[in-house]
């Protein structure tokens, strides 16, 4: 008998070595993937778990004592309240309030507001974790009754609206993500708008238009090398191109733009620009694997009748590879949006309470907002960095759902 015969022991040996090699490799694929999702999930637990939780906050002045008959300040009349407000500040920070917008205007909410901004005061003096606001209530009730015995309890959540809608603060308890949000936003959207059309002609002139001589070994080379290369050095170059060589058209002044805290080119549209730098070459990359990944005989079809290489690249090629290009440059956004290192490098600004309103504006991104807040000494600096990481993930989800959208779209349209 054969030994190839599927009757000979030998055959049945090899076959039973060959299963037994194949379900190894199953299980290490297996655990692999069990290993990834475990990892995940305990990122995601440790900022959660940093997002929430019981804090202890102290007031430098008890409300009760404001008002004579010990009355909550949420009962009192807003005639009340801005007495209470007049009678406990100085005469220029209530002249400096009433300038703002006067108390006239103002809501009774919105002036028991600046009561507890500006005179009750309060501070977080104790904070614990979600974990332990959920499964140690006892030990926390023994470490207040012991170390925080006149402090209010409360059981609070970071992410909130005046989170989101307020801008940096020294103060943990009115801090924000507003401005870094916005600053994200813009240098994204310039990242975007400088890379995506470039990195796709450069794809599409290197797979269709370019011969195999080379010169173009030598730029495709080059191209995968830049792919790999660390980010910061994309910051070195964006600070000697655009902020230093380019100055003019980046602080604004070529356009007249003369703000003299942006003279100096370290503005959005400089970040901006690194950023389509250090993208550029993955969605040239990615964008070429997805016209390369376009048949042949499509080419072909349209050469056969009649049609010139332009005609068939925008009518047959395109359409059938923009949902390829299109997962590629979701990629490469998402990597952008997480960066910090080019930014630094660029002149991102570590503290930034003034919201960017153009191009030529001062910036922070989410990324430095986290960074800064993390190498805060005080323990609820980490709880607001947390907050501000689950409004990033939030961000980038988003903005990802949306361009999966559109490419599903443009994917069933062609």
């Amino acid at each position: 008998m054969s030994e190839s015969s599927p009757n000979s022991g030998d055959f049945r040996t090899n076959m039973k070595r060959r299963n037994r090699r194949g379900k190894l490799w199953r299980t290490v694929f297996q655990v692999s993937t069990v290993v990834g999702i475990v990892v995940l999930l305990a990122l995601l637990v440790n900022i959660v778990n940093d997002a929430f939780g019981y804090v202890a906050i102290e007031n430098r002045v008890d409300p009760v004592t404001l008002t004579p008959e010990g009355r909550p300040l949420d009962e009192l009349s807003k005639a009340d309240l801005i007495a209470v407000l007049e009678g406990n500040i100085s005469a220029g920070l209530f002249r400096r309030l009433e300038n703002d917008q006067s108390f006239e205007q103002r809501s009774a909410a919105n002036i028991e507001d600046l009561i507890h901004e500006h005179i009750v005061r309060p501070r977080v003096i104790g904070k614990w974790s979600l974990l332990a606001s959920l499964f140690q209530r006892a030990r926390i009730s023994a470490e207040l009754t012991e170390s925080y015995p006149g402090a209010e309890v409360a059981f609070k959540s970071w992410i909130d609206v005046a989170f989101l809608t307020s801008p940096q603060s020294a103060d943990a308890m009115k801090a924000g993500v507003r401005t870094a949000a916005l600053g994200s936003l813009w240098t994204i959207a310039i990242a975007f708008l400088f890379a995506f059309p470039l990195g796709v002609g450069a794809a599409i002139y290197l797979q269709e238009y370019a011969t195999d001589n080379a010169l173009n070994r030598i730029l495709q080379t080059n191209i995968n090398n830049l792919a790999g290369v660390p980010s910061i050095i994309y910051g070195i170059l964006g600070l000697a191109i655009f902020v230093r060589v380019l100055e003019p058209l980046t602080s604004g002044a070529l356009f007249g733009y003369t703000d003299p805290t942006t003279a100096n080119g370290r503005t959005i549209i400089s970040a901006g620009l690194t950023l389509g730098l250090l993208i550029l070459p993955l969605i040239i990359i990615n964008a070429q694997e997805a016209i390369k990944a376009v048949p042949s005989s499509l080419r072909e079809a349209a050469f056969g009748l009649g049609a010139t290489r332009w005609q068939t690249i925008w009518s047959h090629v395109l359409p059938n590879a923009l949902s390829g290009i299109l997962t590629g440059t979701i990629l490469a956004m998402s990597r952008a949006i997480g960066e910090t290192a080019p930014l630094v490098v660029v002149g991102a600004s570590t503290y930034i309470t003034a919201d960017p309103d153009g191009p030529f504006s001062k910036f922070t991104t989410l990324p430095i907002q986290i960074y800064q807040w993390t190498t805060r000494p005080q323990d609820v600096f980490r709880s607001i960095a947390a907050a501000a990481i689950i409004v990033l993930l939030a961000l980038l989800l988003s903005l990802n759902t949306t361009a999966v959208l559109l490419r599903n779209r443009f994917g069933r349209r062609h």
